[in-house]
């Protein structure tokens, strides 16, 4: 990433999820001698990420542990610290946010939605994960702090395209990613998940909130281990400042696990948590990945 691509940013507010990519860019930011304000989500954030600062000639780091709920303590802490570009990496469960039974997000977290965040659930007309991360952005932006493309700190680690691994798709592995991909694109369309699992040009698991690996492993337990080809889109419009399809190497274990054979991806829209080393271990498990245009 060239820093052409980067506005003047005075501090950088990062509010970190599960999974290695805030580690990422935290380390990133600060490589490129930016200082950061992290908020940790307490119900996500499992990584180590004081293990990145105090690094010699590093800029300055605070981190911040905050509940998934408490949008008024976290817009406070930006404001404090000075922040005025952020970014929002790492995924949060869909299911912290809504319970199956239940009418209330944030029904399965310890912490309770405060008084910011119960004003803005009641501003909503839809309350779906995009509905309420994109209104959570808009209260940010209007208090001063600009949200960036969540992969502008992580271009190395984006889908690239085409065939990405020494194997490239078998005939009958190509029809089910043109079939498949035409489905998954709907659903996502739709909102309903990013990831299809095909077999012989028919759709055998559909992702909701269970999210990818499981969605995988329900279709290997449907078709009884028998060779499987995966497709996994980003939405006709995706939003890249959040929710931009990740896959990483649990995944590639749960593709080994569960016989499939070959995965696509989008293209530029979709991070590779660990890209080197998950298409080197695909290849050698004679896995076919495929970066859709």
């Amino acid at each position: 990433m060239c820093n052409d691509d980067l506005p003047t940013i005075k501090r950088l507010g990062l509010i970190a999820g599960n999974g290695a990519l805030p580690r990422l860019v935290l380390k990133e930011a600060l490589g490129r001698q930016i200082p950061v304000t992290v908020a940790a989500i307490k119900e996500e954030t499992d990584v180590d990420l004081d293990s990145v600062t105090g690094l010699p000639g590093a800029p300055e780091v605070s981190i911040h542990w905050v509940g998934l709920g408490q949008l008024g303590k976290l817009i406070r802490t930006f404001k404090q610290e000075g922040v005025d570009f952020a970014v929002m990496v790492g995924q949060v469960k869909h299911l912290r946010i809504f319970a199956p039974g239940s009418k209330s997000p944030f029904s399965q977290i310890k912490h309770l939605p405060d008084l910011q965040m119960i004003r803005l659930l009641a501003s909503l007309r839809k309350k779906d994960t995009g509905s309420l991360i994109g209104a959570v952005i808009d209260k940010f932006e209007s208090e001063g702090v600009r949200f960036l493309d969540s992969t502008l700190f992580l271009r190395p680690y984006l889908a690239g395209s085409g065939v990405m691994t020494a194997r490239g798709p078998t005939k009958e592995e190509q029809s089910d990613f043109e079939y498949g991909r035409r489905i998954a694109l709907e659903i996502a369309r739709l909102d309903l998940g990013q990831t299809v699992v095909v077999k012989n040009q028919a759709v055998v698991a559909v992702e909701a909130m269970e999210g990818t690996d499981e969605t995988i492993r329900r279709a290997s337990e449907l078709v009884r281990g028998e060779r499987l080809t995966v497709v996994k889109v980003s939405r006709p419009n995706q939003e890249m400042r959040f929710d931009v399809p990740v896959i990483g190497m649990r995944t590639l274990d749960v593709l080994r696990e569960c016989s499939v054979s070959a995965l696509g991806v989008d293209a530029g829209r979709t991070l590779m948590v660990d890209k080197e080393q998950f298409l080197q271990r695909a290849g050698k498990s004679g896995i076919s990945v495929v970066g859709f245009e």
